[in-house]
């Protein structure tokens, strides 16, 4: 499991060292500057240097939001929920307004920003803002939580791609209700003109279908998604901060320096 990973901790391990203003020199001298820094140091400089390289906050992502997407991502990976070369993260919040572009699918490997689109929400949940989620069997609410995509289909809606929740209590029957990605004509900018807010599903972050195709392709098999929204209950294990941190420390200091 490390080793396929490696392609994260030598980015952890670069931006410690870019970060310090640190210059080329020898092994030793690299090593003692990691090991004078904590995993969680290295870890928030390692989320802060993605949002700031992809302009996340220009796009109009909050940290907070993707320090939870990251956080999830680093531990499902960690508990090989999802594959160790895979570099794409899917972030979406629910907080925000329909009428805004609240879906981001980020590359974390190269730092970029993939696409920042309109998603919409369940129609259980709540009016051109979602207020409140479920995970029960037709309630047509969204769900909140971290999921796994998996393979793409032609489905009624046309092409879509299936999704698994990893959230128990939250989001884990996504396969039984037919959670999935796909285009909708209600997700557009013309049903903001029209209605004041995007067009509701029954509980699929439904996407426009100018831009489906490529929101598919770019997510299938196996990537991961963080759906973000109001509700203090929600709780999730994939966001313990210290167990992300551990898994980077654990992992650099004996694998990475040793391969430079």
């Amino acid at each position: 499991m490390k080793k396929h990973f490696s392609w994260f901790l030598y980015g952890l391990l670069i931006l410690s060292v870019t970060i310090i203003s640190w210059k080329p020199g020898s092994l030793n001298r690299l090593n003692l500057k990691f090991t004078n820094a904590t995993s969680k140091e290295l870890l928030d400089k390692y989320i802060t240097a993605i949002y700031d390289s992809a302009h996340l906050q220009e796009s109009g992502l909050a940290l907070n939001v993707f320090e939870k997407a990251i956080t999830g991502f680093i531990n499902l990976k960690a508990a090989n929920k999802a594959p160790q070369n895979s570099s794409i993260l899917t972030v979406i919040d629910f907080t925000k307004s329909s009428c805004e572009k609240r879906m981001w699918i980020v590359d974390v490997l190269n730092k970029t920003l993939i696409l920042n689109t309109w998603v919409a929400h369940g129609q259980g949940s709540g009016e051109d803002i979602a207020t409140h989620f479920s995970d029960k069997i037709d309630s047509h609410e969204s769900s909140l939580g971290f999921y796994i995509t998996d393979n793409a289909y032609s489905g009624k809606n046309g092409l879509s791609l299936r999704l698994d929740g990893m959230d128990d209590g939250f989001n884990i029957n996504a396969r039984t209700r037919a959670i999935v990605i796909h285009g909708a004509d209600y997700v557009s900018k013309s049903m903001i003109e029209q209605n004041g807010r995007l067009g509701r599903s029954y509980g699929c972050p439904a996407v426009s279908p100018e831009v489906s195709e490529q929101v598919i392709n770019t997510l299938k098999d196996k990537t991961v998604m963080f759906i973000n929204g109001n509700n203090d209950n929600y709780s999730s294990k994939y966001l313990d901060g210290e167990m992300a941190a551990n898994f980077v420390l654990s992992d650099t200091s004996n694998t990475v320096i040793a391969n430079l």
